[in-house]
């Protein structure tokens, strides 16, 4: 039997159709009877390039020197620019219009935690590791969390960051080690020698300009140390305490780890954060959820997220 919409053409073999491909001749009339019925497969939309940075891990703490916390992961698709981990840059996303994606914006570590991971349809980013506490290594994540560090020469090695993500944290020994950042791994601390300032660093965040800015994202957290101030958190990162002091915050939607602490609080990790662009000679989305800040600018529209949402083209 043949299928016929009003003022379509009669066929005794009527061409396939789906959701995804339409194969056959159609008429316009044929076309549009499908399309209301939600069967007609919807054209490529525009190559979509990202930027998803996970929550960092919580700084190390307890009775000594906690590591700190290693940075979210971060997985960039943005032309000329690595992922995290020294990872390549990868491929950009093919949307398809009338679609919704889901958005999810992973929270900060508090201490001792790791963070929570962010995604962007399929693209996953882990969590960055919390620091270790005294004789403890720290976890891995994204980027791994640096050892902890119990006043001796014994070294607790730090967690390993996530392939094409982020680096490791760095060893702990008399003081907490730096927390890995997604450019580079966490400062080690020296067998027996208390770290001192800036020699437990947390790793370096990577730059991306995905906004048509250049910022410094995803960094580790300092780890603390005995006597002196502690680590320096990077991109955003929490500093490493000392003396029984607490490591401090990191910076909201910066990705980046929590310092650690001594017989204290360790810092909370930041948030993450998930960028896309594409080229503004493409429309608008047609709908989103979460409140995404959205900007046109060098020939690109912009959405970023600071909270979970969705997206449709």
């Amino acid at each position: 039997m043949s299928n016929q919409w009003p003022g379509g053409v009669i066929s005794k073999t009527p061409p396939t159709v789906s959701t995804s491909a339409a194969s056959g001749v159609w008429t316009l009339t044929e076309q549009a009877g499908y399309q209301k019925l939600g069967q007609w497969p919807s054209p490529p939309f525009a190559q979509i390039e990202y930027l998803v940075i996970a929550g960092g891990g919580g700084g190390g703490s307890g009775a000594t020197d906690g590591g700190g916390a290693g940075a979210g992961g971060y997985r960039s698709s943005v032309s000329g620019e690595s992922s995290g981990g020294g990872g390549s840059t990868e491929s950009p996303f093919s949307a398809v219009g009338a679609t919704p994606y889901t958005v999810t914006v992973g929270a900060g570590g508090a201490q001792n935690t790791n963070g929570n991971n962010s995604v962007f349809n399929s693209i996953t980013s882990t969590g960055g590791g919390t620091g270790g506490e005294g004789a403890n290594s720290g976890s891995t994540g994204g980027s791994g969390g640096g050892g902890g560090g119990d006043g001796s020469s014994t070294s607790h090695s730090g967690g390993a960051g996530t392939s094409n993500q982020g680096f490791a944290g760095g060893i702990g020994s008399n003081d907490g080690g730096g927390g890995g950042g997604s450019g580079s791994v966490g400062q080690s601390v020296a067998g027996g020698i208390s770290g001192g300032v800036g020699l437990n660093n947390g790793g370096n965040g990577v730059l991306s300009s995905i906004t048509g800015s250049s910022v410094a994202r995803a960094g580790g957290g300092g780890g603390n140390s005995d006597s002196v101030p502690g680590g320096n958190g990077q991109a955003g990162g929490g500093n490493g305490g000392y003396s029984g002091s607490g490591g401090t915050n990191a910076t909201a939607n910066s990705g980046s780890g929590g310092g650690g602490a001594d017989n204290s609080t360790g810092g909370t990790g930041g948030s993450g954060i998930v960028i896309i662009r594409y080229a503004d000679s493409f429309a608008a989305a047609t709908s989103t959820t979460g409140s995404p800040t959205i900007t046109v600018t060098g020939g690109y529209r912009i959405y970023q997220w600071t909270s979970s949402g969705s997206i449709t083209f």
